[in-house]
């Protein structure tokens, strides 16, 4: 700690000296024209005779990232938007004072410079300095065995020194945000509209989850930040907007693992006469789109182990998932007595009386989710945990619901949107008991959205996908936390 102050007031001295000498040392008057990727594209292919001849001449800038010096000349690494770029300064080249100027910078500092390409002895591409702009003084030294820290947290909490000097992480949220840009790309062209729907809402609905809760002080009234826009989505499909979307963030007051971060982005879409089986196939077609324009190739590795994304993908129903990975009895399934004394085999310690969907959502969590590595659609879910979800007409203790399971985690969560008003009504009452019981997660009632469903909603399908979980199985992240740019920490100590 000691060192770090000493090399902070060192760079305070440094700024004091330049201001001292007549240099702004966060100055705001240099355009950058071109990009260090640009001089790449352009220059990459020649030869040192060929440089030679070029009249190009490119206007950079960026942050200094390593230096060699040799007395009346160095090689600087420029980083900016575009990458790496050795840049080659000579006293001859740039002039006394620029070179001057030159000396007195630190690792770390923002530069301008304009100059000329060419090769060096080893046949690197480089540019020749003309001139040299200090645009902004660094009054932090950049970390040392960056590579090295064992404190991931560090690098969260610190992101913007985490994208500066690994170019990997940098490389992922470049990704990122590919992967929305080609997801919107590929609602738009179905015909989907995008929308956008509040993030405050007086009553939290569209999930079985916590809320985190505020209070608006004009209106006298709590709010809570959303926990899906589900219910706003499906009342535009109400009004007559048949295919909308939403790249969305939600808010849900839960636990934080390398799967979970309380704030989250999801692309949520409903598609008006539809069924959840055709949203089974429009997701295999749209992430295997995706997959293949980011990655190249619907054979990806997650974790060192190979994923295949070529369709078609397994189709199971949920109770057919649990006989064949949890080795059990069809029959064991059919009551909640026998499925609560096989849930206890397995080490789950659950309260009697639960319903026996829940019951069989615990033990599927179990014995099933780590299994599902490839892609697989689970089908048939029970209607006890799913209360927006359309009943089955043949079989009215399952819904027409599915969920995507890759790499072991679910990513998708789709279902035909249950259109009776009056089964509506019934679901959020048995919410509402559960929720005077103590379930935290139960679904409020929603006066409005029955109202809604009143004037008739259309036979619709929905479905909301893991943006965060997609971005982390195709840049192979190992965690949430590597794939959200802030992602939620404790407070620093």
């Amino acid at each position: 700690m000691e060192e770090l102050n000493d090399i902070l007031l060192q760079r305070r001295e440094k700024l004091k000296a330049l201001q001292d000498e007549g240099v702004n040392p966060f100055a705001n008057d240099f355009s950058a024209r071109q990009t260090s990727a640009d001089v790449l594209a352009a220059h990459g292919e020649e030869d040192a005779a060929a440089l030679a001849e070029s009249s190009s001449e490119y206007t950079l800038a960026g942050r200094i990232m390593a230096r060699r010096d040799f007395g009346k000349a160095a090689f600087v690494q420029l980083q900016d938007r575009g990458g790496r770029l050795q840049i080659y300064i000579a006293r001859d080249q740039v002039g006394e004072e620029d070179f001057e100027l030159y000396r007195k910078l630190d690792l770390g500092d923002l530069i301008g410079v304009v100059g000329t390409p060419f090769r060096t002895k080893t046949g690197e591409l480089s540019l020749r300095a003309t001139r040299l702009r200090l645009l902004t003084k660094s009054l932090r030294p950049l970390p040392e065995k960056w590579h090295g820290l064992t404190d991931v947290e560090t690098r969260y909490r610190q992101r913007y020194l985490d994208l500066m000097v690994n170019p990997q992480v940098r490389e992922v949220f470049l990704q990122r945000s590919r992967i929305i840009s080609l997801i919107r790309d590929f609602m738009q062209q179905r015909d989907f509209l995008e929308v956008e729907t509040p993030m405050m809402q007086p009553i939290a609905g569209g999930a079985t989850a916590r809320p985190f809760k505020t209070y608006h002080n004009t209106l006298k009234m709590d709010l809570f930040l959303r926990i899906a826009p589900e219910l706003y989505l499906k009342r535009l499909v109400v009004g007559g907007l048949e295919r909308v979307f939403e790249v969305n963030r939600n808010f849900r007051n839960e636990g934080i693992s390398i799967q979970h971060n309380p704030e989250f982005t999801m692309m949520e879409f409903y598609q008006a006469y539809a069924t959840y089986e055709d949203l089974m196939d429009f997701t295999e077609e749209l992430i295997c789109h995706v997959t293949d324009k980011v990655c190249g190739t619907l054979k990806i590795s997650y974790g060192g182990r190979e994923v295949d994304l070529s369709p078609p993908w397994k189709r199971l129903s949920f109770k057919e998932a649990v006989v064949q990975y949890g080795k059990v009895d069809k029959e064991v399934l059919e009551t909640p007595e026998r499925a609560l004394a096989y849930a206890r085999t397995l080490g789950l310690e659950l309260e009697p009386g639960m319903p026996l969907g829940k019951i069989l959502a615990e033990i599927f969590d179990e014995v099933v989710e780590p299994h599902l590595w490839h892609p697989t659609f689970i089908t048939e879910y029970p209607t006890d945990i799913s209360p927006l979800s359309r009943k089955n007409d043949q079989c009215p203790e399952v819904v027409d619901r599915f969920e995507l399971f890759i790499v072991g985690r679910e990513l998708a969560n789709a279902f035909s949107e249950l259109n009776d008003p009056i089964d509506q009504r019934e679901r959020f009452v048995q919410q509402l008991e559960e929720k005077a019981a103590g379930d935290e997660e139960a679904h409020a009632m929603d006066e409005d959205y029955i109202r809604a469903l009143e004037y008739g909603l259309p036979p619709t399908a929905g479905e909301g996908i893991g943006i965060d979980r997609l971005v982390m199985l195709l840049t192979d992240s190992a965690s949430i936390r590597d794939v959200i740019l802030f992602p939620q920490l404790r407070p620093e100590k």
